[in-house]
């Protein structure tokens, strides 16, 4: 059983990894591709382009308040805590 749960934490940490969103984006648009696919439109680039917006999107959130761009703060600073210039 140690090993099973192992296996799974592995490809959990592998497909999800740091930012669950960008797993979703990308299933998403892997099955929304399989779909177009299968009636017959061409939708080979919809892959690419989800997963490069889904990373732009992800940058720009993980970008320091200081910016004035993104929401977030960086994860190894409390939320409270004074920003270094």
């Amino acid at each position: 059983m140690k090993r099973i749960r192992a296996f799974g934490a592995f490809w959990y940490d592998f497909v999800v990894g740091d930012d669950w969103r960008l797993a979703v984006v990308s299933a998403a648009a892997l099955g929304l591709c399989g779909l177009l696919a299968h009636h017959g439109v061409p939708a080979w680039w919809l892959v690419p382009v989800a997963v490069a917006v889904a990373l732009t999107l992800t940058l720009v959130r993980l970008v320091p308040i200081e910016s004035g761009v993104g929401d977030t703060v960086p994860a190894n600073k409390p939320p409270d805590a004074e920003v270094e210039a």
